[in-house]
């Protein structure tokens, strides 16, 4: 049998997506994203927060470049990825993120229309239920790394 890797967030992003575009004309945009649960410590409410890097790719990235801004709250589907790159003293370091599948915007349909001072090249007739769900863009599910 083989092993599942899922992974199930909702949480606020800590800043707006940072979009960039790769050879072949590759999208990919990232950002942190939060998750808090609060407890009771020695009859104290007490918040704990967790930090979460999310990797979006392709169609997925350009819509979330569009709709999605620091603050926001979204419900994120993907999979658990740990990388290793070597950083300017060439020291091998690990990173783990959460290379979303699908996204749901979360919230009220006023928190993701555009404002009066959207840019021009934004296409301000996109309509936009109270949840908007993004899917895969790619079927077979390749990623470029």
């Amino acid at each position: 049998m083989s092993g599942i890797n899922k992974v199930i967030l909702v949480g606020h992003l800590g800043k707006d997506p940072e979009v960039r575009h790769l050879d072949g004309g590759v999208t990919v945009a990232s950002f942190p994203l939060a998750t808090s649960e609060t407890y009771n410590k020695d009859g104290k409410r007490v918040e704990q927060t967790e930090w979460h890097n999310i990797v979006l790719w392709r169609g997925l990235a350009e819509v979330a470049s569009k709709y999605l801004q620091k603050g926001k709250l979204v419900y994120i589907e993907g999979k658990l990825r740990t990388r290793s790159f070597e950083d300017k003293e060439k020291v091998k370091k690990y990173v783990t993120e959460i290379v979303a599948e699908n996204f749901t915007m979360l919230g009220r349909k006023s928190d993701f229309e555009q404002s009066p001072a959207t840019p021009a090249h934004q296409n301000t007739e996109t309509k936009i239920d109270d949840e908007f769900t993004i899917g895969p863009s790619d079927e077979n599910g390749d990623l470029p790394f």
